[in-house]
């Protein structure tokens, strides 16, 4: 072990606990106070050079090391913005799921306006409302192929109005 290495053992064992109980005076997290602590002891290590064993002024000088990243902490947090958690407002912002679906029923809203009212309503029953083709020939109280043709046109239709809006390609 170099002698450089043993110095800073020594401070460790000597003044870790002493750093450890001054920071956490001005730090309320424990985890937060040894990180204080340890950047207190790392910038005491590239300053070894300047430590002098044995002498009186050590601690102080671990102190005026401590208080120093403190205050840099402090500043740090000053130029951040503050993260607010108001759950009301996180509520009211829509998701990209809620504009996206948004977008998404106003072109389609867009495209079935193009279509006829026949075609229209055989979508609406087929794909909408989730009807059979049975069911929905019943409720339009049309033959059950001119359900699928006019499904098989609207659909065709469909596909080219999305393709005029720029949403197919």
């Amino acid at each position: 072990m170099t002698p450089d290495e043993q110095l800073m053992t020594a401070l460790y064992t000597e003044h870790h606990d002493v750093l450890l109980s001054f920071v956490r005076r001005y730090v309320h997290r424990p985890e937060q106070a040894e990180d204080v602590v340890q950047e207190t002891l790392l910038r005491a290590w590239r300053s070894i050079n300047k430590i002098e064993p044995g002498h009186v002024t050590i601690r102080s000088y671990l102190f005026t090391i401590a208080r120093n990243v403190l205050t840099d902490g402090w500043r740090a947090e000053q130029r951040r913005p503050e993260l607010l958690c108001d759950n009301e407002a996180f509520a009211a912002v829509p998701s990209a799921d809620d504009v996206e679906a948004a977008l998404e029923g106003h072109v389609i809203t867009a495209a079935l306006e193009r279509l006829s009212g026949e075609h229209r309503d055989v979508i609406q029953a087929l794909y909408f409302e989730g009807l059979t083709v049975a069911e929905s020939a019943s409720r339009l109280t049309i033959p059950e192929g001119t359900v699928k043709s006019r499904a098989y046109y609207a659909v065709r239709n469909l596909r080219a109005a999305f393709e005029e809006m720029g949403v197919l390609r």
